[in-house]
């Protein structure tokens, strides 16, 4: 039996990766940063410590002793605003858990790390472990940050460190309290979704995830990295799928230009608007993969999209039923005539560039 450390174990990731370690039968510490709720592994019999992954005195703590490491603590917001502690955690707090992890001689370390890492895909296709990031033009502080830890990881890596990494796409399922990878699901039931551009993302279970995860540690090659990737969905199907889901009317298609200038209408309007203009930068992508990899290399499967989708619509309905059923009964209208109206002056824009003889 090994002694097993999950880092970020309060998170959506991090806390399937620890329930699964503890079904294996490992003896399982968990890692969880001061002032983070445990509502996701509360029911786990587990030693537990105090870690911030950017000081390397608590991560040695937490390193101490373990022959395995499954480091899934990080910042996943894309519309985060303090930058500086993105890149902190994401960057820097990888340099120290893998640095800490050599100096302790861990066995194996499997690192969260992202499927952003290789940036989106060009149109109709998928990107795959083998890509050349493309996505720093993009200026998206939460793909950069992730993209340099998984440079410093690989890094530490190339001393020595026996590191295999995952890179999940974006997590739907049951389970995430601090609402972190699923806030678009949760958004959308109360009708916060005023407005959608063309692109098109990658879904996957964190519950296939965390298999992933275990399955890395077992199979995975030393160097390595796998993405765990699902359902590649345009964004216009994956609001209908959750329109049928939930019996939510879907927002409105925008062209990008239009989605760029709703974003900026909505953030004049107040401090938490539904939509930015980095959201829609990054949404306005193709961020497709292939698992080919995990599934030839690691025997890695993900379960039916439909399941998925059912599960996190199910999961955020349980959990706020009274105040999602209030949204539906109280829309916020004026994201949708905004919506609508930023449309319908982009195609008249539009229209005139076609017919002026000027242009």
């Amino acid at each position: 039996m090994s002694k097993v450390l999950v880092t970020g174990a309060t998170g959506f990731i991090g806390s399937h990766v620890a329930h699964l370690a503890v079904e294996r039968g490992d003896e399982v510490r968990l890692a969880v940063e001061d002032g983070s709720p445990d509502t996701a592994i509360a029911d786990l019999d587990c030693e537990r410590v105090r870690c911030d992954v950017r000081q390397r005195r608590s991560v040695r703590r937490a390193v101490a002793g373990c022959q395995r490491v499954f480091h899934c603590a990080g910042v996943t917001s894309v519309r985060s605003e303090d930058t500086e502690r993105l890149f902190a955690v994401n960057v820097g707090g990888t340099r120290v858990v893998m640095e800490e992890c050599l100096r302790a001689g861990v066995e194996r370390v499997v690192f969260t790390s992202s499927a952003a890492v290789v940036g989106p895909a060009d149109e109709g296709k998928t990107a795959d472990e083998r890509q050349l990031f493309t996505a720093g033009h993009l200026g998206i502080p939460y793909v950069n940050s992730v993209h340099e830890a998984e440079l410093e990881a690989m890094r530490v890596a190339a001393h020595g460190l026996p590191l295999v990494c995952v890179n999940p796409v974006v997590c739907f399922g049951p389970g995430d309290v601090h609402v972190t990878s699923t806030r678009l699901v949760r958004s959308f039931l109360l009708g916060r979704v005023p407005a959608y551009t063309g692109g098109a993302a990658s879904i996957v279970d964190v519950r296939d995830v965390a298999a992933g995860h275990m399955l890395a540690d077992a199979h995975g090659e030393a160097g390595e990295r796998y993405i765990l990737g699902g359902r590649n969905f345009t964004l216009e199907r994956l609001f209908a799928d959750l329109s049928r889901l939930s019996g939510v009317e879907p927002p409105v298609k925008l062209p990008p230009r239009a989605a760029v200038a709703a974003a900026a209408l909505f953030a004049a309007g107040g401090a938490s608007p539904p939509l930015t203009p980095l959201e829609v930068r990054a949404a306005s992508q193709r961020w497709t993969y292939s698992s080919a990899k995990a599934r030839r290399e690691l025997g890695w499967r993900s379960r039916p999209h439909e399941e998925t989708l059912e599960a996190t619509v199910s999961w955020h309905l349980e959990r706020e039923h009274e105040r999602i059923a209030r949204s539906r009964r109280s829309q916020p209208i004026r994201y949708r005539v905004a919506g609508a109206a930023i449309g319908a002056v982009d195609e008249a824009v539009g229209l005139l560039r076609r017919v002026s003889p000027l242009t």
